[in-house]
């Protein structure tokens, strides 16, 4: 079993910042990718903001430059810094993890969800 816990969530106005976090533990061997997600009233989940192995990170175009994804492997967590924060980044983020457990097989978890509302 692999849980996430997420939080950092909140309410701030537009300019301000946040940062959320997502601890992953359970029967973890390794991890592959973690990322970021979100969905706003009535749209789809979209992804935000996604780290390979630490190696390398993607982020949607609507949040580069404001936004960081960053993970510390030693503890399988990862944050998302967001600055400069938009009303339109309104929407209920997700954290999403990828691996393998001990067992050999793979997973793909998600976090609860937390709430950030930007007001304008």
């Amino acid at each position: 079993q692999v849980q996430l816990v997420e939080s950092g969530g909140g309410l701030v106005q537009a300019g301000g910042s946040l940062t959320l976090s997502c601890a992953a533990s359970g029967s973890i061997y390794s991890i592959g990718v973690m990322g970021w997600y979100r969905q706003a009233p009535g749209k789809q989940r979209e992804l935000v903001a996604v780290s390979t192995n630490g190696a390398s990170t993607n982020y949607a175009e609507s949040v580069k430059g404001r936004f960081t994804i960053a993970r510390d492997n030693a503890k399988n967590t990862v944050y998302l810094q967001m600055n400069s924060l938009k009303p339109e980044d309104t929407a209920v983020y997700f954290c999403n993890v990828v691996g393998i457990r001990y067992s050999g097989t793979p997973f793909s978890a998600w976090g609860q969800g937390t709430q950030v509302t930007v007001s304008s």
